[in-house]
């Protein structure tokens, strides 16, 4: 295809998916008719499905509304992509019964499949909620799959001076959940939910997973964060292999505070153990799958059977112990995210551990009234061994800007390119990349 065609497909696409000319005018609408497009919140400590939650991590540590009894809130999170990527590699051909497992499948531009969210919360008590989200449409599950289920605790359940003044810095979250490892899966795409994303895809190593257990917040109010918690260390609770199974345990130390009208700084600590898995689904436990379709698969290759093209997973599916380091900073409008990160392990084959080591920065400024712009670009690296292909690496480059239509409204395009280095010559990834154009639109509320 020449790139005239491509870019033709690609005015096509975004045709289809930008507002109608007039819409919403040059001018950014007065802060006033803003705010009052958004949802008003119902349920108390709630980070909300919107562009309110743009930076924040954690759900906040406040009310945010007044409690008035049971209550239920519903919202949703809709994407489409429009993909326009091509890829290449120089991997030998490998035949087995007349198929080259190296040969790539043949890939064009083009509409994705659609991804969906559902999101459930309830209050059940002054400062307690559960929430559901669920999956209703993703590559890797084209059928509706709970995602997560979980009761927050960020009050008392009793009239007690004691439990009340424990609760007023505590919080515990029990349940099937999204782990709180890192501060990168809060700005990551969670299949239709991708508006705290500046880019459409993901970290090259994504660690998020749903696992079950408990976590204890201390949030004493002056910034300082403390974290601590226990979990099943799988994406799936089972009682079989008893044996192979043990306890994994995360912990995250940190500071946010807003020091000025202009300046927020925020600096974290992770870690995640796991001496013994069956299948541990840290870099593995994503069920939505990447965003960047068939990259760098073979013919053979599935929509959902495949779907994570593009990543690295470590495959330390038996033993894990990783860090991550996450400082985010914000100055008026240009904001700096950046992430360290440190995987040991192996897998239940292997008997001396691995490492894996990812670094990614990334660059955003944001303007207009309501930070309705942006523009930005993130550069990410992940080396490391594999059994296989020791001292390999992947590059990523992304450049990306986007814009809010409303509150619950984005659309985003993004420039991606992505290299493979030191994979063997039997293996796809051998002088593998791959490069193009994403068109990204958003609802979620």
């Amino acid at each position: 295809m020449t790139n005239s065609t491509r870019l033709l497909s690609l005015a096509a696409a975004l045709a289809c998916l930008a507002p109608a000319a007039g819409a919403q005018g040059t001018t950014a609408p007065a802060k006033d008719d803003w705010m009052a497009s958004q949802r008003p919140q119902a349920i108390q400590y709630l980070k909300v499905q919107d562009q309110r939650s743009l930076n924040v991590f954690e759900a906040p540590k406040v009310e945010g509304v007044a409690y008035h009894g049971f209550d239920i809130q519903w919202g949703a999170a809709f994407t489409q992509q429009y993909q326009t990527l091509i890829h290449s590699n120089t991997a030998t051909p490998v035949v087995v019964a007349g198929v080259d497992r190296n040969q790539l499948i043949e890939i064009g531009n083009g509409f994705n499949n659609a991804d969906a969210n559902l999101f459930m919360d309830a209050q059940l008590a002054k400062g307690i909620r559960v929430a559901m989200t669920m999956y209703l449409s993703a590559r890797h599950h084209n059928e509706t799959w709970v995602k997560e289920g979980y009761v927050l605790i960020d009050g008392s359940p009793f009239k007690n001076e004691f439990f009340e003044g424990l609760f007023k810095d505590i919080s515990l979250k029990i349940g099937h959940m999204e782990v709180n490892f890192g501060d990168a899966h809060f700005r990551r795409t969670d299949n239709g939910q991708a508006m705290f994303n500046p880019f459409v895809g993901n970290l090259l190593m994504d660690a998020f997973t749903t696992e079950i257990g408990a976590e204890a917040y201390y949030r004493p109010g002056n910034g300082f964060l403390a974290m601590f918690s226990a979990t099943n260390g799988e994406v799936r609770g089972t009682v079989t292999k008893p044996t192979q199974r043990e306890v994994a345990f995360m912990g995250k130390l940190g500071f946010d505070k807003q020091l000025s009208d202009d300046l927020r700084v925020r600096l974290t600590g992770s870690f995640f153990s796991q001496p013994s898995a069956a299948s541990n689904t840290l870099y593995g436990g994503d069920r939505a799958g990447s965003r960047y379709y068939w990259v760098l698969e073979n013919t053979a290759a599935t929509e959902s059977g495949n779907a994570w093209s593009g990543n690295v997973d470590p495959l330390m599916k038996d033993r894990l112990n990783t860090i991550m380091i996450n400082p985010f900073v914000r100055f008026g409008g240009v904001e700096f995210f950046g992430t360290y990160e440190q995987a040991k392990g192996r897998s239940a084959t292997e008997t001396t551990d691995r490492t894996f080591t990812q670094t990614a920065a990334e660059l955003i400024y944001r303007f207009g009234a309501n930070d309705r712009y942006y523009v930005g670009g993130r550069i990410n690296n992940a080396k490391g061994d594999y059994t296989t292909a020791p001292d390999v690496s992947v590059d990523r480059l992304q450049i990306a800007g986007g814009w809010w239509l409303t509150p619950s409204l984005q659309t985003k395009l993004e420039y991606v390119r992505q290299t493979y280095n030191g994979f063997p010559a039997t293996d796809i990834r051998n002088g593998g990349k791959f490069s193009g154009v994403m068109l990204e639109a958003i609802v979620s509320f």
